[in-house]
């Protein structure tokens, strides 16, 4: 059972900070995390290092599943979309993201954006977001969390139930713990730069004799540009690269001068692979590059942290609010961990593919002949898109038990008090999950009245041939909008809802 604290933020005796969850990390990862924990009615700390949100433009891809993800808490309401392409690519070579959704695509937002976004919400929800604050010493008691961090006002010492490391691939609180992260460092490595002032064409992956050559113009006039020599093996340096370097591998392998434009940001990321051995140690949990260390080929790095935190923000608002199942939290390393550990492996193969030398070309080949097959090519955008996760979930056999729930129009008649308006997608705003039925409030039926009281699921009903839940009849959605049960038309609808009520949701 959690133990009992106090409000977020709150001063105890000891000049203590007493919380329910411990974020540590203001990115992206730990925003969507500390925002849905508020949904799910903890009480959460956010700490991080930097004193002020990134102005560094970072990861800028969000994926067609991350972009359902967001919408289905409405953070896109009121503002004008991102830019889209349906165009993609598999280690370089083109790729049609098309596929059946609300979010088809890559969609391009600047790391700056998202992190405004989800730390406007966070914070709007109640999140105690406080920036300036180094974590220092972490300690798991058993019974609570202990996290010693320094700020401009000297030592803090925050206590909760849980800590959620979000704090990037370099993790202060993972070396603190001591965590198991295996894996390889990085053997090769991509040299890359946002640069002011410099007239270079857009190349998308050209590959020339001597390396690999990427550039594209932003609206701003900003150009990034990416530069891999061919047998160049990672350089073993402190920090980034100093622009110079990467301005005379731009000039060897394309033959082209940028040393004149003026540096925005200069990073290089490698092909490093590791992952840790648990997502959870005790009370200390991790997720986003704090888990697993990939190369972010195509924005999937962001993406499959941002996943991370959403499939366990409001697993631990149900833990630390005394509403879980003895087992839900540890579902979050059983689900995560073989996601993570799939999407590295996929990356690895793309690594090898857009960093080789001529000795990959006929493996290119072959690759590209395959994705002229339409099987070949929806498989490989729906997992590059996240659209193709399926939890093992138990539950009864059904093409949709697992799967998320696909977009779905609800009927007209469905009331809007109840399911939070016209679509799945709004329906699961309230971050409580979803019960689609027929028509009929199921909290008035006699059967299934005694087991939905007291959990406040929405109900709502399929518009007539909503796509995706032909057949389904009764489909009940977790708060991350995964289903754990459906019951085809016909069959008594409270047959095996019991068990997954009590398994996801917490006894009523």
């Amino acid at each position: 059972m959690p133990r009992a604290s106090t409000e977020s933020g709150a001063d105890v005796p000891g000049g203590r900070l007493d919380t329910q969850v411990i974020v540590v990390g203001a990115g992206p990862v730990g925003l969507l995390l500390a925002g849905e924990l508020r949904l799910g009615g903890a009480h959460v700390v956010v700490l991080e290092r930097r004193t002020a949100p990134t102005t560094e433009s970072r990861a800028s891809t969000l994926h067609a599943r991350t972009m359902e993800i967001l919408d289905s808490r409405g953070l896109w309401d009121g503002l004008p979309d991102p830019p889209n392409d349906l165009r993609g690519h598999f280690a370089g070579i083109p790729l049609d993201l098309s596929l059946p959704g609300s979010r088809p695509g890559q969609w391009k937002v600047p790391q700056f954006d998202t992190e405004r976004l989800l730390g406007r919400w966070a914070a709007g929800l109640g999140a105690d977001i406080r920036r300036g604050h180094e974590v220092r010493a972490v300690t798991d008691t058993g019974g609570y969390v202990e996290t010693e961090a320094v700020g401009d006002g000297g030592p803090v010492l925050v206590r909760a139930d849980y800590l959620v490391a979000c704090d990037g691939e370099d993790s202060t609180v993972r070396h603190l713990v001591g965590a198991d992260f295996p894996g390889h460092d990085a053997r090769r490595e991509l040299l890359r730069a946002d640069v002011e002032g410099i007239e270079v064409s857009d190349r998308r992956f050209e590959r020339l004799p001597d390396g690999l050559a990427i550039a594209a113009r932003r609206a701003d006039g900003v150009t990034r540009v990416m530069v891999h020599e061919h047998g160049a093996p990672a350089a073993d340096r402190d920090g980034a690269p100093a622009f110079g370097e990467i301005a005379q591998a731009w000039k060897r392998v394309t033959g082209e001068d940028i040393s004149g434009g003026t540096p925005v940001w200069v990073n290089a990321f490698g092909d490093a692979a590791r992952q840790l051995a648990r997502y959870r140690h005790g009370r200390v949990l991790f997720a986003g590059d704090a888990a697993h260390r990939q190369m972010p080929i195509g924005g999937q790095a962001l993406n499959l942290g941002l996943q991370d935190a959403f499939n366990l923000g409001w697993k631990l608002a149900a833990e630390v609010t005394g509403r879980a199942h003895p087992e839900l939290l540890d579902s979050y390393h059983d689900e995560r961990h073989t996601i993570g550990r799939r999407v590295l492996s996929a990356i690895e193969a793309q690594a090898l593919l857009l960093l080789g030398g001529p000795e990959v070309e006929p493996l290119r080949s072959l690759v590209t002949e395959l994705i002229g097959h339409e099987d070949v090519r929806a498989h490989l955008a729906a997992t590059i898109s996240g659209l193709d996760i399926r939890y093992d979930v138990g539950g009864p056999a059904h093409p949709l038990v697992g799967a998320r729930l696909p977009w779905t129009p609800l009927a007209a008649s469905t009331p809007a008090s109840t399911s939070g308006g016209a679509t799945s997608t709004d329906a699961l705003r309230s971050g409580r999950g979803l019960l689609l039925g027929p028509g009929g409030d199921p909290n008035l039926d006699p059967v299934l009245g005694p087991l939905l009281s007291g959990r406040g699921i929405p109900f709502a009903t399929p518009a007539p041939s909503a796509p995706g839940t032909e057949g389904a009849g009764w489909t009940l959605v977790r708060p991350d909008g995964h289903v754990v049960w459906a019951n085809p038309s016909g069959r008594p609808p409270e047959e095996g809802l019991t068990e997954a009520l009590n398994r996801w949701f917490g006894p009523a």
